[in-house]
């Protein structure tokens, strides 16, 4: 009987982990924040909303409606826009490093679950392999007998 034997199989208790949740768990309240404020400054709401100030300060300030406070050429704005700029790119870089580390762990969270699918394919192979052997014994024996059963009846 040694011919119906099977390869034993082994279950791994491995489990796809999903990468947002793994990443998530690495990310301090900075590098939140970095990403908050990169994903703010880079929408149509800001853009929006910037572009609108912008025109009510030069407004304002050529019309004289109010106190002019920053006369044209707009030094005090130019200021704020430089001001603005300086801390708004490194942030943005900041985010910028975090989503290629989050594209890296995704690459090697899938590398994981690539090398799993594999172990596991092979195992199947493995397993039908030893089916077919047996069916194909089970088939001979089959045969057999009946081979048998014909020369009996003969």
């Amino acid at each position: 009987m040694e011919d119906f034997e099977f390869p034993k199989v082994e279950y791994s208790e491995y489990v796809v982990r999903n990468r947002n949740e793994v990443f998530a768990e690495q990310n301090s309240r900075g590098q939140k924040a970095a990403d908050w404020i990169a994903s703010v400054v880079g929408s149509w709401r800001f853009i929006i909303f910037q572009s609108i100030l912008l025109v009510l300060w030069v407004v304002l300030n050529v019309t004289g409606v109010v106190l002019q406070w920053d006369p044209y050429p707009f030094i005090l704005m130019n200021l704020v826009l430089s001001t603005e700029a300086a801390f708004t790119a490194p942030i943005i870089m900041m985010s910028q490093n975090r989503q290629a580390a989050k594209d890296r762990l995704e690459s090697h969270l899938d590398f994981e679950t690539d090398q799993k699918s594999e172990r596991e394919i092979r195992m199947i192979l493995q397993q039908l392999e030893a089916q077919n052997r047996v069916l194909l014994r089970m088939a001979q024996m089959l045969h057999e007998l009946q081979q048998e059963k014909g020369e009996d009846a003969a």
